[in-house]
């Protein structure tokens, strides 16, 4: 059989040969540009910025204009070279900065947030591997002249808080232009950076400044938000700011005990749901997140750390959104917020990236097809009718 088939082979014409394989270097050549290429525009291209009302006072138009578009992400967690391998790095990293930069081309963001953890290793990096992993991030997430990147330290860029040093803080910043505390202002919108790494209440060094830092602005803040004629002598040299209720971005979640009341598809699998968070590991403590909430009074936070979405409701009113991660290493389908903001109102929309085991089917679907095909062409593959037949005429002849 084998050798018949051998035969057939040789004896088909050259160009025929030629003509079937310059088809199936076709197939597999389309297969492989959708689904690392064209698929991210096919899937990004259905999501839709959120409508948001800028307030009664605003027309139209002036609506329109002072609208802030804003993504927020987190948990990219590039590998390093320790616990990363090679390919592993490769395939990861080519569908996050496909991801990312399909994004800035297709909803042109004015401001994108990621949300911490970064990198993988940044608490174990040597100086020449950090070097190496910001080259690859930056080259990665490199944002279009319209959109301004703002990042955020998480534990696996500066280590948990007993591996958190100095070095690796100023390090970190250096990189990013990140402190804790620090105001953002954009449209009139007040963004409260914090590295929620720091919030321990140990005293430690950074701990402390860090604190300070928040302390300061939250006066800062407080005093924006006070009407005119309010006589109050603490805020008479205050530097005012927009009188827009602040958002908070962080890494970790403010304190909840578990997952249990988190919905939706992109939450934890329900084995996780009901495990217990360990305070300042999980999530901050309960006191830093008192903490945070009398400071600033946030009508948002914004947070990542458990990759897994999540929304709860703190004091009755404050939205807490956790943002799952970006990384298909962490999950089967990554996604990232669009949030539309001005300074009285938001709104939020989750944006879905490829489901990973959506493009694993169609390699497998096409690879079998390929298989298909190829035997069928070199004859391996009888036609069902004509194995009917042979089996026919063995009937028979018995």
């Amino acid at each position: 059989m084998l050798s018949s088939s051998s035969t057939t082979v040789k004896n088909l014409p050259l160009k025929r040969r030629l003509t079937f394989l310059l088809k199936l270097v076709c197939f597999a050549s389309s297969v492989l540009i959708f689904c690392e290429f064209l698929i991210y525009y096919v899937v990004i291209f259905q999501c839709r910025w959120p409508n948001v009302k800028g307030g009664a006072h605003m027309g139209e138009k002036e609506t329109s204009a002072s609208v802030l578009k804003a993504i927020i992400l987190a948990d990219t967690h590039l590998l390093g070279e320790i616990k990363g391998h090679w390919l592993d790095k490769l395939r990861r990293e080519w569908q996050m900065e496909r991801s990312f930069q399909t994004t800035l081309w297709l909803l042109q963001p004015d401001i994108v947030f990621i949300l911490g953890d970064v990198f993988d290793e940044g608490k174990w990096s040597s100086p020449q591997a950090w070097a190496d992993d910001v080259r690859r991030f930056q080259k990665m997430f490199k944002p279009s002249v319209f959109t301004e990147l703002v990042v955020i330290a998480g534990n696996h860029d500066i280590g948990f808080h007993y591996e958190m040093t100095t070095y690796k803080v100023n390090r970190f910043e250096k990189v990013f232009n990140f402190t804790s505390g620090k105001l953002i202002t954009r449209k009139g919108i007040n963004f409260v950076l914090v590295n929620s790494v720091a919030m321990e209440g140990d005293g430690c060094a950074v701990c402390r400044t860090s604190e300070a830092k928040l302390v300061a602005l939250s006066h800062k803040l407080n005093c924006s938000q006070q009407k005119p004629n309010h006589s109050n002598r603490r805020c008479s040299n205050v530097e005012k700011l927009p009188a827009s209720e602040p958002i908070l971005l962080q890494h970790y979640p403010l304190y909840r005990k578990s997952d249990a009341e988190c919905t939706g598809e992109d939450s934890a699998p329900p084995e996780e749901k009901n495990i217990p968070f360990k305070e300042k590991y999980d999530v901050l403590s309960q006191e830093a997140s008192q903490k945070l909430l009398w400071w600033f009074q946030p009508r948002l936070i914004l947070s990542g750390h458990t990759h897994s979405a999540c929304e709860v409701v703190h004091a009755g009113k404050i939205p807490e959104i956790s943002v799952p991660s970006f990384s298909w290493r962490n999950r089967n389908n990554p996604s990232f917020i669009m949030g539309s903001i001005t300074p009285t109102d938001f709104s939020l929309q989750k944006c879905f990236l490829p489901f990973e085991s959506r493009v694993f089917t169609i390699y497998c679907a096409a690879g079998a097809l390929l298989v298909i095909l190829v035997l069928a062409h070199v004859q391996l593959l009888t036609p069902p009718f004509y194995f009917a037949q042979r089996l026919i005429r063995k009937h028979k002849a018995v």
